[in-house]
Parts: C-alpha cells; sequence; structure tokens
C-alpha cells in the first residue's frame, strides 16, 4: 500500500459537504404553513431547526472518531445513505413529530460531509496545503445556504412543503453514487480499535493542547458571528425595517459572495503565507466590519446597507480565517484528524447556538444592538483564541 493517499475528486467533497448546509436551510419558507399542516405552533416546528443544529452537533463527536478506526470511505457512505433516507421520512411524514425524527437523522447524515470532507483532505495535504483545499470545499457552506431559502421558496410554491425534502433527498443520492464510484480510502494508518474510553482519551488529549483549543476557538467564534447575524438580521429587516422576507434574501447574497471572496483568497493565499498569518488576516477584517456595525449602531442609521454590507467584510474575514483554522486544529495531530474534525464541529455548533440564543432573547423593537454586540465580541474573542495557539507553539 503506497505510502500517501490518492486525493478523491474535489467537487465530490464540496458535494457532500453541501448536503447538511442545504437541508438546514432549503424548508424554513415552508415553516409557516407546516403550522397549519400538522396543527401545531412555530415553537414546536421551530424545533425542527434547533434540533437539527443539536442533530449535527452530536453527530460530528462520533464522526471523526468512527471514520480515524473504520476509514473515511465507509463514514462517508453510511452518512450518506442516512440523510437521503431521512429527507423521504420528512417529505412523508404524517405528524410534527415525526418531521422533527427526520430532521434530527438528516442532521446525522447530512453532518459526514462536514467532518469528513475536513479530514480526507489532512490525510492528502500537508497543514498549510490543506488550508487553501479546505477554502475551496467550505464555500459550499456559503453557497448552499444563499441559496437553499430561495430555492426552497420556489419548491414550496410550486410544489408543496414536500419538495423541500424530496430535492435533497435526490442530492444524497446523487452524491452517494459518486462517492461509491469515486471516493477512495485516504486513512490509510487507522486507529487499531475504538471503543468510549478511547474516543474520550482521544478528546481528552486535544482539549489539553492550547493550540487545538485557540484554533478550533478561533473557528467556533467566527462561525458565532455568523450565526448571530442569522438571528438577528430577519429580525431588522422584516420587523423592523419592514421589508419583505423576499429581499432579505436578497440582501443575504451578499454575506455569501463575501465569504466566497474570503475563500477565494485563503485558497491562493494560504500556502504561500501560511496558517498562522491568514488567521490575523482574516480577524482584522471582521473586526473592521464589526466596529463599522457598532458605528452605525451608535450614529442611529439602520438600513439595509448598514447591516448588510459590514457584515459582508466580516464574511470575508471569516472566508479568510476559516479553513486557516481548521487547518491548524485538525493538524495538531493528524493520526486523530477526525476525532479533531469532529470535535471543531461540535463546537462551531454549540457556540452557535449559543449566539441564536442569546441574540434572540436581548432583541428589541428599536435596533440591532444584540446582533452588533455579539459580532462584535466574536471577533475581539476570536483573535484571543488565535493568540492562545501561538502561545502554545512559541513555548514549544
Amino acid at each position: 500500500m503506497s505510502d500517501k493517499p490518492i486525493s478523491p475528486p474535489i467537487w465530490i467533497l464540496i458535494a457532500a459537504t453541501a448536503t447538511g448546509p442545504l437541508a438546514l436551510n432549503i424548508f424554513v419558507p415552508s415553516m409557516p404553513g407546516l403550522v397549519h399542516v400538522f396543527n401545531t405552533d412555530y415553537a414546536t416546528i421551530q424545533l425542527t431547526l434547533t434540533l437539527y443544529l443539536v442533530g449535527v452537533a452530536l453527530a460530528q463527536l462520533a464522526y471523526g472518531p468512527l471514520s480515524d478506526r473504520f476509514g473515511r470511505r465507509p463514514a462517508m457512505l453510511y452518512g450518506l445513505a442516512i440523510y437521503a433516507a431521512a429527507s423521504l421520512l420528512c417529505a412523508v411524514a404524517w405528524s410534527v413529530e415525526t418531521l422533527i425524527v427526520g430532521r434530527i437523522l438528516q442532521a446525522v447524515g447530512g453532518c459526514a460531509g462536514m467532518v469528513l470532507g475536513r479530514a480526507i483532505v489532512r490525510d492528502v495535504y500537508e497543514r498549510d496545503r490543506a488550508a487553501g483545499a479546505i477554502a475551496l470545499i467550505t464555500m459550499a457552506m456559503a453557497v448552499a445556504p444563499a441559496i437553499a431559502p430561495t430555492l426552497g421558496g420556489y419548491l414550496e410554491t410550486g410544489f408543496g412543503w414536500h419538495a423541500t425534502f424530496l430535492a435533497p433527498m435526490v442530492m444524497g443520492l446523487v452524491v452517494l453514487a459518486a462517492s461509491f464510484r469515486g471516493l477512495n480510502e485516504t486513512n490509510l494508518t487507522p486507529i487499531p480499535r475504538i471503543d468510549v474510553l478511547a474516543m474520550l482519551r482521544h478528546y481528552g488529549e486535544l482539549l489539553r493542547s492550547r493550540a487545538f483549543i485557540g484554533y478550533a476557538g478561533n473557528s467556533a467564534m467566527s462561525v458565532g458571528a455568523f450565526f448571530a447575524f442569522l438571528a438577528g438580521a430577519p429580525y431588522v429587516v422584516i420587523e423592523i425595517l419592514h421589508r419583505p422576507p423576499g429581499e432579505y434574501g436578497l440582501y443575504f447574497v451578499l454575506i455569501s459572495v463575501g465569504y466566497m471572496i474570503g475563500n477565494f483568497g485563503a485558497s491562493r493565499l494560504s500556502q504561500r503565507l501560511g496558517v498562522d498569518r491568514m488567521i490575523p488576516l482574516g480577524v482584522a477584517s471582521s473586526t473592521v466590519g464589526g466596529l463599522i456595525s457598532a458605528g452605525f449602531l451608535l450614529a442611529d442609521i439602520i438600513t439595509p446597507a448598514s447591516v448588510f454590507l459590514p457584515m459582508m467584510l466580516v464574511a470575508v474575514g471569516n472566508g479568510l480565517s476559516q479553513p486557516n483554522s481548521i487547518a491548524g486544529a485538525i493538524s495538531v495531530n493528524p493520526r486523530i484528524a477526525g476525532a479533531a474534525s469532529g470535535l471543531m464541529g461540535f463546537g462551531q455548533m454549540t457556540v452557535g447556538a449559543i449566539f441564536t440564543v442569546i441574540v434572540g432573547h436581548l432583541q428589541n423593537d428599536h435596533d440591532h444592538a444584540a446582533m452588533a454586540g455579539m459580532i462584535l465580541f466574536s471577533c475581539v474573542a476570536s483573535y484571543l483564541f488565535y493568540l492562545l495557539a501561538k502561545s502554545d507553539q512559541t513555548e514549544q
């Protein structure tokens, strides 16, 4: 067997990574109607989003160690199969409870690509080159949420809410077929066995590393800024500025474009500059965006431009820093890269969920102080976590 694994087609990893974010957002336009379909209240329907995030967070803890033991390929194939089957279950759901269960399973399957795409890249490339490849993969995390609500709106209007789950099912089956044919195994040195204690030891090893906590914390705080915006911006645009939901969807494209610009920059510059110079560049861009947003707030200027343009700068910064902080985190111990990817992903989703709750509770009818404050807090915290990672390297 070769000492170096063969890189699988990058488009398969991109498509697999996109499955989870697509399912997260595509059915959002159908949510108000589902209240009447299942004769329930909006808070119950909201669980289909909340528990989806919980499912993604928890499943990521398992995928990493399982792929370290049994291989990336089988873990990816099983995950995609669960995703497709769960999407079908959601489409034929006969009760809101069935829909919620289907969403949790959809999350469990959909996060396979999110975790394993990063681990596969780290199997194939060294750290700085891995950051460039991860940047291309994480573009899927920007494109899928950008197009999913629009696609879901058209499907809901033309075919009904069932179609917003049948579309992810079809995508899951296509990616599953492509992965079965074209995804080779990249974990050439699997760990000899796995058990709960071994998983805990791996996570404990990572959590004792200041480098891992620093890089993973930087990544989680960047994600937190995005989820703080996701929680607050619709309320500001629709409730405070009284703009239609469709207009919000159009403005949101700016955020996705900003993230893709940052990802493109990371894909071109990371190998040349290195992880530890790219992260401060990204944090600087995000902090400037956060400060501008706070400045508009202090000046009592609330317009779509004042909300979305500063966040576009934050998104550019996140696109620059995210692939590099991910590459740094999963390179702390390459032998358990899968566990590192899963633990880091758990942290991202947990921080994102917490920030969403905070913004939702603090938001008021007159401004977006909670959203702007949490975004600025995320930028500062992400830099502090980066300094923690650097301090560990300095002492070595």
